[in-house]
């Protein structure tokens, strides 16, 4: 994944783009600090379909039973964010 800073994603936006339906996704930075990325829809999509790594610890047959703490872990699993799908990425990997 290629960075590249928001004025040169501003001025080649369409490049960008065209790279990222292509498979390669860019990460925009702004005073070098990273700000956004730009991956293809059919990324997005799957992305979006992973399962969060809450979804798994409130689904998970813990050794064939439920545990005590299983509405806590939905909640959680409810209100997971994109920290947890990294992890689940990684963990799938």
């Amino acid at each position: 994944m290629k960075e590249i800073q928001l004025k040169e994603a501003k001025a080649k936006f369409s490049h960008v783009v065209d790279e990222a339906v292509a498979g390669e996704a860019a990460i925009i930075t702004r005073h070098g600090k990273k700000e956004a990325v730009i991956i293809s829809y059919s990324e997005y999509e799957r992305l979006s379909r992973v399962p969060s790594f809450g979804w798994f610890l409130a689904n998970s047959p813990l050794g064939g039973r439920r545990s005590a703490n299983t509405a806590a872990v939905k909640v959680f699993a409810q209100t997971c964010c994109l920290t947890c799908t990294f992890w689940t990425l990684i963990l799938s990997a």
